[in-house]
């Protein structure tokens, strides 16, 4: 996959055998679509409000972290959120809830990662229809529930919609798969509720996202906190395994850090020897690659956490929509 993604932001001699496909997908996804639209193929609605956090590109683009920061204003506004998602790079298929004891092996880093926040309950599974009834079965204080990831996932009807776009990759060169990065065409970027642009500019009517973070807590002993001037002059090595690595070495950059980058591909599987940097005195990490380190950490191991940033009329937008229409309300 990796040789792939390398042909999505550029046009190549490859993309001579790679459009003629890409055509056959951009028809095979709006059929899809109009499918559910009319009615043909059946959807679901659910008795509480579900907001979809998505993208139309494949790869990460900071869906978990708007999850997170979206379950938190709804908290904050007097709702009792839960959380689905699909689990990806997990084993397990039937809905299942994610504690933060929970294997990412089986439920995925990234719902691991949330369980981990203790915000609220977290779902998995990959029929989302499914994974929130369990979720409202088992929590039915659960008044929304929102969708980490599942823009593409009609069968599961949605009050909201939100489209994260990477505001660095943004769409590639702008074909759907295999030739490009996308999922559906940009048109469907015109039908969604809201558009919420990760660490670049935001035209009028979009959403800007910044992550901010400057502490690293130690992954053996979660209570011991460090600043950035603690590791001023020492040798510092940094991995990420996420679905673009670079942001997270340009974060750190940012912060006066001096690293080696280790990209890996998204959701890696780390084994010890991928820590094994004897020179290091420091290996500084993402959360979402913490959770699957916790095993075989060693001292040297330090995690950044990092919470996304808004304005708060994408809340606001929110909450007007979905107590607008009828539905149960905080």
């Amino acid at each position: 996959m990796q040789w792939l993604e390398q042909h999505w932001y550029r046009t190549t001699p490859l993309h001579l055998i790679l459009l003629p496909v890409s055509f056959i997908f951009h028809m095979a996804a709006t059929t899809r679509r109009a499918l559910y639209s009319s009615g043909i193929l059946a959807s679901v609605k659910l008795p509480v409000p579900i907001i979809v956090v998505g993208n139309i590109t494949v790869g990460g683009s900071g869906k978990t972290p708007l999850t997170l920061w979206l379950a938190q204003q709804l908290i904050d506004s007097g709702w009792h959120p839960g959380i689905i998602s699909r689990g990806h790079g997990g084993t397990t298929l039937s809905p299942q809830a994610v504690h933060a004891s929970s294997s990412p092996d089986e439920a995925g880093d990234e719902a691991v990662l949330m369980a981990q926040r203790k915000l609220c309950p977290v779902w998995i599974g990959r029929d989302r229809v499914g994974a929130a009834r369990a979720l409202l079965q088992a929590h039915p204080e659960c008044d929304i529930v929102l969708s980490d990831d599942g823009l593409q996932h009609y069968r599961l009807q949605r009050d909201f919609e939100i489209a994260v776009v990477d505001g660095t990759r943004r769409f590639g060169n702008g074909f759907l798969l295999p030739a490009g990065p996308l999922r559906e065409p940009l048109s469907r970027l015109a039908q969604v509720d809201a558009i919420v642009v990760n660490g670049g500019a935001a035209t009028k009517g979009q959403h800007s996202m910044q992550f901010h973070g400057e502490r690293f807590y130690n992954l053996l002993n979660p209570n011991t906190i460090a600043q950035v001037a603690d590791f001023n002059g020492q040798s510092l090595h940094a991995i990420a395994g996420i679905g673009h690595p670079q942001r997270f070495f340009t974060h750190l950059n940012r912060l006066g850090l001096k690293v080696r980058a280790h990209p890996f591909p998204d959701h890696y599987r780390f084994t010890p020897a991928d820590l094994d940097y004897t020179d290091a005195d420091a290996i500084l990490m993402t959360e979402k690659d913490a959770v699957k380190c916790t095993t075989f950490a060693n001292e040297k191991c330090w995690v950044l956490r990092v919470d996304a940033q808004l304005d708060s009329l994408l809340t606001q937008q929110i909450l007007e929509k979905v107590t607008s229409d009828g539905r149960q309300t905080a």
